[in-house]
Order: C-alpha cells, then structure tokens, then sequence
C-alpha cells in the first residue's frame, strides 16, 4: 500500500498539468494585460504565455506560442481585434479566441462573433465567471454574456435581416459616423474602390440607393443598434 501511494499521486498530478489551459492575453492596456496576468496565476488550473498590445501582435504571438484561448479585446490602435480573429480564422489556428471588452454594442459583437470569435464577454463579468467562460471556450463551447446573446438574439429575428459581411458591417458603422469614402479605405486599409463594392452590397442588401437611406434602414432592422422612434 505504501509502495502504491506515490505512483498515485504521480498520476493525480500528470492529469492536473495535461488539465491547465494556456492564454494569451491581448489588450493595448498595459494595467489590464497585468491585472488579468495576475488573476490567472492566482488560480489553478491556468498559465499565461504571453501579452500581446494589439491585433497585429495577437497574430504572431498566437502563432509563436499556441495558446489554447485568446482574451481578446477589439478596439486597439495599430491593429484591431476582430481583423485579428479574421486572420487567425483564416490560418486555422487551434486557439479559441474568447472577447473581453467595454464594448457590447451590434458594430462590435456581431463582426467579432462572425469572425469566427468562440465567445464574447464583458470586462465587468465577475473573476468566477471570467474563469468558467475560459474553460468553456477552450472546449470549443459558445460562451456569451447575457447582454451580447440578447443582441444576437435581436438580430437574428429582425425582420427582414439581411446578412451582412463583417467587412460590410464596418463600413456602414463609418458610413453612418458621416466618413467620407477617402476616410473609410485609409482606415479600413483598403482602396477607394473597394469601399464603393462594399456600398454597392450594402445598397443591395438594405434595399437602399444612397448612404442616407442605408444607415436609416439598417436603423430600423436593428443593424446598428435600437430603431430610433
């Protein structure tokens, strides 16, 4: 029995290393990168590999070091954080990338989700609740705050919703902020004549014939938040 004892708790402690799931934490703030650091390495179970300060270096860090979950904010200077999803969607990166930002409104949630974003939450969600999205989203399953799974909700049963790319989506948050085409492209980083495609298929899918009508329908299905009374 006593002979046994050690191999037993060998074992117990080979399954709880195979158990700790692995981040990279992705803010452009320095205070958050670190308060979030230091709440994962107070519980078991999980092991920060690296920091990252925007979109760009998310990529390159998810590729060097594999994590099994993103914490990913979306709004970033130098390269945004839905792009960033975008792009590691498209390497078919094993990482799961579970959002944590201020933000909840449609321009954000719904590109970030479509993306290819596991989860979506709050940065005022609660540290158990921080803890259990993280574990769920390295499992592969859907995690979403209440407030944001209630958009989603409207959204999809909006009456006469049509689809729009995430692409799409952002161009008609600039639209309706009053950018200019010029402004749209140097922001986005695409040409001028892409951004006329992209409200070519906005006009299309909203049934509208100028920018004006666009934003007012995509206002009333829902698209850009609350319809206006």
């Amino acid at each position: 029995m006593t002979d046994d004892a050690p191999t037993d708790r060998t074992a117990t402690d080979d399954t709880a290393e195979a158990a700790v799931i692995s981040l990279l934490i992705v803010d452009d703030h320095p205070v958050v990168r670190d308060g979030l650091r230091g709440m994962f390495a107070s519980a078991p179970g999980f092991t920060v590999l690296g920091e990252a300060s925007n979109g760009t270096e998310a990529v390159a860090a998810t590729t060097a070091l594999d994590p099994d979950v993103v914490l990913m904010d979306l709004r970033m200077p130098g390269g945004g954080g839905v792009d960033a999803i975008t792009e590691l969607t498209r390497r078919g990166a094993r990482a799961k990338v579970l959002v944590l930002t201020t933000y909840d409104t449609d321009s954000d949630t719904l590109p970030a989700i479509e993306a290819g974003a596991t989860g979506y939450l709050l940065k005022d969600a609660p540290r158990d609740e921080l803890f259990t999205a993280v574990r769920a989203a390295a499992e592969g399953r859907t995690v979403l705050s209440p407030a944001v799974a209630s958009r989603l909700v409207r959204a999809v049963r909006a009456p006469g919703n049509e689809p729009l790319s995430a692409r799409e989506r952002e161009v008609l948050v600039l639209v309706a902020r009053g950018t200019s085409n010029r402004e749209i492209a140097h922001e986005l980083f695409i040409s001028e004549s892409t951004v006329k495609t992209h409200l070519a298929h906005l006009y299309a899918k909203l049934d509208a014939n100028d920018r004006a009508a666009a934003v007012a329908k995509a206002y009333e299905r829902g698209i850009l938040g609350q319809a206006r009374p």
